[in-house]
């Protein structure tokens, strides 16, 4: 490899992708965990189950001053406290409580958690405690204090704890609540398990104290020889260098910091990243306490009418949706294996996209798909009717859409940010999601918009997309049941469309339900006959839709769903998926694999 040379002092005051608001947005979480130096706080917790709130609330309803959140101990045998974590049972830490103990399949409310570790302070650190995600309120406590909440079951938070731990022995309790309300995003209504608790890892992350806390690195839109970014950093001073360099490329910049952040711009030619050949190159980031690994992909996505680009070139996107489902045990999905499962199983099926559904899925699962070369929709759970005029629900789905952007934002695999699915038309839907969309715009302008709409009108030429939202987004999702929730098998083939805009449309639901095992005719409904006709006839309708620019059918695997009783067939499980939860491939498996990879390579 070629010595790195020429590195060039620069101080830019302006970059044409960046904006004031990225910097601050994207500061509060620290950005690529895997490359700090962490202690693990997975494993088994401490829990007590909690319906009433009593660890929380007195019998006024007034919050108690010593709850359970202060973890006491009897110190006389004549001591009244009615819990006791020590003798509590437990639950594995990452996981779900619905599928670890009969008694909490359908439970909703509030379980505590509590976990003991040792610390050892070191003068010249900071400690962050970082939660991957928990469903769906946490408050958080250490050793009695109450350090912050989150909302929002499927992105991280971290809290600064440097000075609120002890030498030795510390311990961690959080209130974790999963009931679902009319003013949660998503709301009450949901097609998923509300699987509850701590359901992805836990960490104590340990920094320099001026240390880089985030990051983008990126191509500016429209350009593929210019590299441009900012690195922020806490505790920084005014006139400190960061270097970025790129090895590979043979690229190294310095730059200084002014408020905090530090800007760069690098010309360069990097082999783009694509799903035949997912290139990544290892980007360096340093101060004079703090050094930052990552290997990051470069790549350009637009749209030109009814087409979708990629790196400049129309490229079908062959996908499939997925539910963070555990493949096998079932429950939510906890390592980076179990990704790794469902991942190979798109791969096989002949994806080159996958549909992460409903609501933003596992750091891992993000990155290890962009190492398989799948490019992603990833989305939040702005799902079906929500409180669209209520601002509280506003701000909390703003949230939630920030902190997944601010995760994912260097993943070169993510190319659709989602606003939504399966909205009803109204005036106060569109302002919610409009305003959702400027804000990601705000955020990140390098990406494509979308939402999934499932309302159509009709006209001379059959189903007409003229969804009001279909002005806001760059990529229209259409989600279609066709031989399933209306019209027969039969008639689908010859389903037309026609849209109102000139806009690429992605398929992003299609399908229908079958029990892995059940045979009968093509026209009883829950064989693997019937789904698979039904897969062949929507396939022939969206042969003929010039201008659908791929699809995403749903869904790869059978998962828990609440809404589904149907004995001896549904069971609580939605049944729509191409493998069902032990794995098993259907006969529509193979249909949709057949078009693939013979039809769209």
């Amino acid at each position: 490899m070629k010595l790195i040379k020429n590195i060039v002092l620069v101080l830019l005051t302006s970059i044409s992708t960046l904006s004031s608001a990225q910097e601050t947005e994207f500061s509060k979480l620290l950005q690529n965990i895997d490359s700090r130096e962490k202690t693990s706080l997975n494993g088994m917790w401490d829990m007590i189950v909690d319906p009433l709130e009593n660890g929380y609330y007195n019998h006024r309803l007034l919050p108690k001053e010593k709850g359970y959140f202060s973890n006491l101990q009897m110190q006389t045998p004549a001591d009244l406290i009615e819990y006791n974590f020590e003798t509590s049972l437990q639950l594995m830490v990452p996981g779900d409580w619905n599928t670890q103990t009969d008694k909490l399949y359908y439970y909703e409310g509030t379980v505590w958690y509590k976990k003991d570790f040792n610390y050892t302070a070191n003068n010249d650190e900071l400690t962050y405690l970082y939660f991957e995600a928990v469903n769906y309120e946490a408050i958080v406590y250490l050793n009695g204090e109450r350090i912050g909440s989150h909302v929002g079951g499927y992105t991280p938070f971290q809290f600064e704890i440097t000075n609120k731990l002890k030498k030795g022995n510390n311990f961690i309790v959080v209130k974790v609540d999963n009931k679902r309300k009319l003013e949660n995003v998503p709301t009450v209504n949901q097609d998923w398990w509300n699987y509850g608790g701590i359901t992805r890892s836990v960490h104590l992350i340990t920094t320099p104290k001026s240390h880089i806390t985030d990051y983008l690195i990126q191509l500016p839109k429209g350009n593929t020889n210019t590299i441009e970014g900012w690195v922020s950093v806490k505790n920084g001073k005014d006139g400190n260098v960061v270097n970025l360099s790129i090895p590979e490329l043979n690229k190294s910049v310095n730059s200084v910091l002014k408020n905090g952040i530090a800007k760069f711009s690098i010309k360069a030619n990097p082999t783009l990243w694509e799903p035949k050949n997912p290139k990544t190159y290892k980007v360096i980031l340093k101060t004079l306490t703090d050094k930052i690994t990552d290997n990051i992909g470069f790549r350009t996505i637009t749209t030109d009418g009814s087409k979708i680009l990629l790196n400049g070139k129309k490229i079908f996107l062959k996908g499939i949706s997925i539910h963070e489902e555990a493949p096998f045990k079932t429950g939510r999905v906890v390592s980076k294996e179990e990704c790794k499962i469902l991942l190979q199983w798109a791969k096989e099926l002949g994806c080159n996209f996958i549909r992460l559904a409903h609501y933003p899925h596992s750091e891992a699962m993000v990155k290890e798909a962009e190492k398989m070369g799948f490019m992603i929709w990833s989305e939040i759970p702005v799902y079906w009717t929500i409180q669209f005029d209520n601002k509280d629900t506003y701000a909390n789905a703003k949230n939630q859409l920030t902190e997944m952007i601010s995760r994912d934002k260097n993943r070169a695999s993510v190319i659709l940010w989602s606003m939504a699915n399966e909205t009803p038309e109204g005036e106060a839907r569109l302002s919610f999601i409009e305003n959702l969309a400027k804000q990601t715009r705000k955020l990140d302008n390098t990406r494509l918009i979308t939402a999934a709409l499932d309302t159509q009108g009709y006209g001379d030429d059959g189903n007409l997309i003229e969804d009001p939202l279909g002005k806001i987004v760059d990529v229209i999702g259409i989600n279609n049941y066709c031989g399933w929730y209306a019209g027969a098998v039969e008639t689908c083939s010859k389903l037309k469309w026609a849209s109102a805009y000139n806009k690429p449309m992605i398929m992003s639901e299609v399908g229908g339900g079958a029990l892995f095992g059940m045979h009968g005719k093509e026209k009883e409904r829950w064989t693997e006959e019937y789904q698979a006709e039904l897969y062949r006839t929507n396939i022939e309708m969206m042969r003929n839709i010039d201008f659908m620019a791929g699809l995403s059918p749903w869904v790869l695997m059978d998962f828990r769903s609440a809404r589904r009783p149907l004995r001896r067939i549904q069971d609580d499980f939605n049944r729509k998926g191409l493998i069902s939860e032990q794995g098993m491939k259907k006969q529509a498996f193979f249909v949709l694999q057949n078009y693939y990879l013979k039809e769209n390579k």
